[in-house]
C-alpha cells in the first residue's frame, strides 16, 4: 500500500486542476451548471468515463485515480451533475448496463443515482417491455440536470435497480432551494414512468461504501481550498500594523486546520486503496472516511470563515460557498454520527 500520489496520479491531478481554473474559475461557479463546462470535462478529459471499464469505452481507472479527480472538482467546487454521474457510474459497476455505462463514457448521459426514503421505497409494474415506476423521491442530486435516474425498487420478485427515463411521460421534477447554490437537487414524483430493470439489486453489493469513499474525496478537496484561501489571506491582511498570520491565536487555529488536512487525505487514499485492492477493510475505511473528513471539511470551512473577518460573511466573498458546499456534503450521506456508529459496530466497540 502506497498512499503518495503515483507520477500517473500527479499528471492527472496537474491536469484537472489547470482545466477547472481555466474553464471553472470560482467567479463562474456562482453562474451554476454550464452544459458547456461538463461536455469539454467528459470530451477532453473523458472523466465521466475514469472508472468505467475499458469494455465499455471508459478508462478502467481504478478509485484511487476517481479520488484524485474528485479532489479536485471538490476544491474548484465544480457545479453540476459530476458527483451525481460519478455516483451512477459507481452504482454500474456493480450492476452492469452497456447501454447505460457506454454513454456515460462518452459523456452522452448525465445520470443520477438517488436512494428512496421509508421503508416501501418505490414500486416498479411490468409494462410493455419493460416497467412503470411509481413514487416519490423527495431529494435527488443532479435531478434536474439529469437525464437518467438510476434508483431500487420493489417488484413481486424482490429489489431490483431500475434506469428511469427522466425525460419521459409520467415524470414531476421541481427544483428544490438548497444551502449549496453550486449544486443542485429535486424532488421527483413517479407516476407510471417507463423504466428498465438493469437486475437484481444486491443486498451487500459495497455501492454505499464506495459513494461514501468518493464523496469523501470532493470533502477533502473543499477542506483543501479552504485552507488554501485562508493562509493567503493570512499573509496579506494587515490588522493593528501586523499581518493576521503572524499572531498567536490565528497560527494556531492554521495549524490546526493543516493536521485535520494531513489526517483527512491520508484517510481518503487509503480508503480509495482500499476500494481497490482490499473490498474486506472497505466498509471500516469508508465509513472512517465519512465519519471523520466530512466534519473535518466542515469545520475547516466554517473557520476559514471566520478567520476573514466581516469579508467573509459577505455575499461576495467566495467563503460561503465552501462553507454551504462543505455542510452540504457532510450531511448528503447521512450525519457523521451514522458513519461513527457503523464504524463502532464494524470494529465491536
Amino acid at each position: 500500500m502506497n498512499l503518495v500520489l503515483s507520477p500517473e496520479q500527479q499528471e492527472l491531478r496537474d491536469t484537472v486542476r489547470s482545466f477547472l481554473g481555466t474553464v471553472s474559475p470560482l467567479p463562474k461557479v456562482r453562474e451554476g451548471y454550464d452544459p458547456d463546462v461538463y461536455a469539454r470535462l467528459n470530451g477532453e478529459l473523458g472523466l465521466s468515463g475514469l472508472i468505467v471499464p475499458e469494455e465499455y469505452g471508459g478508462s478502467g481507472a481504478g478509485f484511487a485515480e476517481l479520488a484524485v479527480v474528485l479532489t479536485e472538482t471538490g476544491a474548484a467546487l465544480l457545479p453540476g451533475p459530476f458527483l451525481a454521474t460519478t455516483f451512477a457510474a459507481i452504482a454500474l459497476t456493480r450492476v452492469p448496463d452497456k447501454e447505460l455505462l457506454t454513454g456515460i463514457a462518452e459523456g452522452r448521459v448525465v445520470a443520477t443515482l438517488a436512494q428512496p426514503a421509508g421503508d416501501d421505497g418505490l414500486v416498479a409494474e411490468s409494462a410493455d417491455g419493460g416497467v412503470a415506476v411509481r413514487g416519490t423521491l423527495a431529494r435527488v442530486l443532479g435531478g434536474m440536470e439529469a437525464g437518467v435516474l438510476l434508483v431500487p425498487a420493489r417488484t413481486g420478485d424482490g429489489m431490483v435497480l431500475v434506469a428511469v427515463d427522466l425525460t419521459g411521460e409520467g415524470v414531476t421534477r421541481t427544483p428544490l432551494e438548497t444551502l449549496d447554490i453550486t449544486r443542485g437537487q429535486a424532488r421527483i414524483e413517479l407516476d407510471g414512468a417507463r423504466g428498465r430493470v438493469l437486475g437484481a439489486s444486491p443486498q451487500d453489493d459495497g455501492i454505499g461504501d464506495r459513494l461514501a469513499v468518493a464523496l469523501a474525496a470532493e470533502q477533502l478537496g473543499v477542506l483543501r481550498a479552504s485552507l488554501d484561501s485562508i493562509v493567503a489571506y493570512a499573509k496579506i491582511r494587515v490588522a493593528f500594523g501586523r499581518y493576521i498570520g503572524s499572531y498567536q491565536g490565528v497560527k494556531h487555529k492554521l495549524a490546526d486546520m493543516h493536521c485535520k488536512l494531513e489526517q483527512a487525505e491520508s484517510i481518503v487514499r487509503f480508503a480509495a486503496w482500499a476500494a481497490d485492492e482490499s473490498p474486506e477493510e472497505l466498509p471500516a475505511a469508508a465509513a472512517l472516511a465519512q465519519a471523520y473528513v466530512g466534519r473535518a471539511c466542515f469545520e475547516v470551512a466554517r473557520d476559514h470563515l471566520l478567520l476573514h473577518g466581516g469579508i467573509g460573511f459577505t455575499w461576495e466573498h467566495d467563503a460561503h460557498l465552501f462553507y454551504k458546499r462543505a455542510k452540504t456534503d457532510e450531511v448528503l450521506l447521512g450525519p457523521p454520527r451514522i458513519h461513527r456508529a457503523r464504524l463502532a459496530d464494524l470494529l465491536e466497540l
